[in-house]
């Protein structure tokens, strides 16, 4: 990470200074900020120990100030420099915008790229691949009914119990509905807050997650979950060895989301000899088959 990061420094030194951006240490992903940074060897800095002088951004160190000309930002856009954002945050560093815009810092990841976490951006995803590299797409995206579409939405209002429904910018497991694991009364709600804002929805087919041996109070059980591969993007493109899996602590359920009481898992990259693609799998099961063996 910390070699694509440097990688995609402007092009006014040769030896690039990173640093991490936290919101501080109040943010619920507090810890995984200052571990990254520990791990990259770089700075953990708030807004506060930034400032800006003749179009450079500098931190405030015991040294004296230090230019810096990488950050990877952990600050929403709407946060990140009160002269252009928010007039009242603290989290970021005026002026830094004006940096920015010169070309003389790179923000990870940049400005307003936050608009792919929009799920109504999903459906263009293979015309995407087409239009940028010519290419279609390896694998099917999961069939999705936009409900800002008069026909989508007469199916989607149909057939809510059968779909899962969600907010086209909703997060952390909140603003949807898993229509086969609710109630008649939670359907008919829903399917009122979908007809008040059509665009603001999507639904898609209830699709069938893989499970996983998990740990559980009463004992070994399966449970769903996902996985999040990560993709780094600097002169080249590469895949991270491992990603996030994501398991769905209660029985039946289908959200993995931590903030709904999702747990993770350790993700290993295996080997196998006789070819040259990794494959990937959850700790438990990495265990579960070396004792099978």
């Amino acid at each position: 990470m910390l070699d694509t990061l440097r990688q995609s420094s402007p092009p006014t030194t040769a030896e690039p200074t990173v640093v991490v951006l936290t919101p501080g240490m109040y943010n619920s992903a507090y810890f995984e900020h200052a571990f990254l940074a520990q791990q990259m060897g770089v700075e953990l800095v708030e807004g506060q120990d930034l400032f800006v002088k003749d179009n450079f951004c500098y931190m405030r160190t015991t040294r004296g100030p230090q230019r810096v000309d990488v950050i990877y930002r952990r600050v929403d856009d709407d946060f990140l420099d009160p002269k252009v954002f928010r007039p009242t945050s603290t989290l970021g560093c005026a002026g830094l915008l004006d940096v920015y815009k010169a070309g003389h810092i790179n923000i990870c990841n940049g400005v307003g790229t936050g608009v792919a976490d929009d799920k109504s951006i999903y459906p263009y995803v293979p015309k995407m691949i087409e239009f940028y590299l010519g290419e279609k797409p390896i694998l099917n995206n999961v069939p999705t009914y936009m409900c800002r579409n008069k026909d989508e939405l007469s199916y989607v209002i149909a057939n809510m119990k059968d779909l899962v429904v969600k907010e086209v910018h909703g997060a952390g497991g909140y603003g949807m509905l898993v229509g086969p694991a609710a109630t008649k009364a939670e359907v008919e709600e829903f399917k009122k807050a979908v007809l008040a804002n059509p665009s603001g929805y999507i639904a898609q087919p209830t699709l069938s997650l893989s499970s996983c041996p998990t740990f559980v109070e009463s004992g070994i059980a399966p449970r769903h979950i996902d996985l999040r591969p990560y993709v780094l993007s600097g002169k080249s493109v590469q895949m991270v060895p491992g990603g996030l899996t994501r398991v769905a602590l209660k029985d039946g359920s289908l959200v993995v989301n931590s903030s709904q009481g999702g747990g993770t898992k350790d993700t290993w990259i295996l080997e196998d000899e006789a070819s040259p693609v990794p494959t990937a799998m959850s700790q438990t099961q990495a265990q579960a088959e070396a004792k099978a063996s």
